[in-house]
């Protein structure tokens, strides 16, 4: 009678234990880690989908994490341009529209405040998130602004705003004194203003015009230009003018107002009117000569700082800091270029004349490109920056009397300069566009924490467990398991002896 198969039950029930012991492993694998497989070989068809959803959930950490960095370099530009407008608006409402003329040396203490100012916006427009500088465009290794020390007082050889600014005073005072204008007299009873050459210093003419009867204007007309009234038929009363209309260095426009008094000894600003046309062509000449002089030391001159102060910040790749061609100075006709060997630059960052905004760009998304770069020499922070500067630089000295009227002059044209014109770029225009970008970038993170939630449910459903479906499984197995052994312990102890 045969009994063939009791000796080989055992052996295939030895494999089947062996197969459940690894199907046993790895449920408790799955109940542990709460996925299907470790690798992409055990999710059969599902592979290609998990190997997609894994790929763009990276995809969306990449994006996230860029996020997070822009965010925080963003908070810390927005910051420091807030600090950057506090500083200018004190300096503007504290120091320039209630600063007092009360020399301490040969500055003020409100220029000396600025002073102090400077080095604020200059600290500020060198911030750096971590080893990049955020104010310096593509040039993110470097600081974009010089010291407060070298801008002013220059560095070694190199000229700093002080020594420019002296340069093109004396170039636009000229060496008399009177705004590189001539006076003089082509006949006995006119009197005549010229330019003395063709150059963009000092006063230009813009024209004259008159209330006394009689008078004639002629000009301005030649090259150089030149203006002559002419009183051979005129007949002035107490209280006619004659007004006279320059422009200054800086653009703006001045009127010089004379006033004709029968007094034989008039104030400032009046000529005596004489007994013959003559007589009053020469009290005309004698005033308006004192008068152009004041105006030169006052008017002139502070707009002369303020030009100075835009030959050398109004700087790029393609324009760099202006210089009088000298010296001499006080007879100059041109400017020139200053050199990186003898002349400050006072903004090192990127220098190109492209969109500061496209200096730095960060995907926040695969469509969704962002544009956030700032240069410190943009025309809001620069004038800012200048003009701070200029009024700065500047000093008096005590024994010139026009030094008030001087610092008076130079004063309001700051004041007007840091608040700006409306077709100015301003501070708060650059904080505006970054705070677009800030809010295309929370945009980009809630619709990526969306997207990252609906992909990872769905890679859950694809390679995860359910807790509950494996514990019974493995409780299954573990009763089948056990039936097993008992079986193959049963068929390893049955010899032919016992099955007979």
């Amino acid at each position: 009678m045969a009994v063939s198969g009791i000796g080989g039950a055992a052996p295939r029930s030895l494999q089947a234990l062996l197969e459940m012991r690894n199907q046993l492993d790895d449920l408790q694998r799955q109940l542990g880690s709460g996925i299907k497989s470790n690798n992409y070989a055990g999710l059969g068809l599902d592979r290609g989908l998990t190997v997609g959803l894994r790929s763009q959930l990276s995809a969306i950490a990449g994006y996230q994490q860029t996020i997070n960095h822009i965010g925080v370099r963003l908070d810390l530009m927005q910051t420091a341009l807030t600090q950057f407008t506090s500083a200018a608006q004190q300096v503007k409402s504290k120091v320039l529209l209630q600063a007092k003329f009360a020399l301490d040396g040969n500055q003020t203490q409100d220029q000396k405040t600025a002073t102090t100012t400077l080095d604020q916006l200059v600290g500020v427009l060198n911030t750096s998130d971590g080893d990049r500088y955020l104010f310096s465009g593509r040039t993110v290794d470097k600081a974009p602004v010089e010291s407060t020390d070298h801008i002013l007082n220059g560095d070694g050889l190199k000229a700093g705003l002080i020594q420019l600014t002296s340069e093109r005073r004396q170039a636009d005072l000229g060496a008399s004194g009177l705004g590189r204008l001539v006076i003089g007299m082509p006949t006995t009873s006119s009197v005549s203003l010229t330019e003395d050459a063709i150059s963009p210093f000092g006063f230009k003419l813009a024209g004259a015009s008159s209330s006394i009867s009689g008078l004639t204007v002629s000009g301005p007309s030649g090259s150089p230009p030149d203006l002559a009234v002419d009183l051979s038929a005129a007949t002035p009363v107490d209280g006619d003018t004659i007004k006279y209309t320059f422009t200054l260095p800086d653009g703006t426009s001045r009127d010089l107002t004379l006033t004709a008094t029968s007094s034989a000894t008039p104030g400032p600003g009046q000529f005596t009117i004489g007994a013959t046309p003559d007589d009053t062509a020469n009290n005309l000449l004698a005033t308006l000569t004192v008068s152009l002089g004041t105006m030169a030391n006052t008017e002139l001159a502070a707009a002369s700082a303020v030009a100075a102060g835009n030959d050398f910040f109004n700087t790029d790749a393609s324009n760099p800091p202006q210089r009088v061609d000298g010296p001499p100075f006080d007879t100059a006709t041109a400017m020139i270029d200053g050199t990186a060997a003898n002349t400050v630059s006072w903004y090192l960052g990127d220098n190109a004349t492209d969109d500061p905004r496209s200096t730095a760009l960060a995907r926040a998304d695969q469509s969704v490109t962002l544009s956030y770069g700032v240069r410190s020499n943009e025309e809001a922070l620069r004038l800012t920056v200048q003009s701070v500067a200029v009024f700065a630089a500047a000093s008096f000295s005590a024994s010139n009397p026009d030094a008030e009227g001087e610092y008076t002059a130079l004063q309001k044209r700051v004041g007007a300069a840091l608040v700006g014109t409306p077709n100015q770029q301003h501070v708060a225009d650059i904080q505006s566009q970054l705070a677009g970008v800030q809010v295309a970038l929370s945009s980009s993170k809630d619709r990526h924490d969306q997207t990252n939630t609906t992909l990872q449910n769905l890679l859950q459903s694809v390679q995860g467990v359910s807790t509950e479906e494996v514990a019974v499984k493995i409780l299954s197995l573990q009763t089948t398991m056990q039936a097993t052994l008992q079986t193959t312990a049963m068929l390893l102890q049955t010899n032919l002896l016992q099955y007979l």
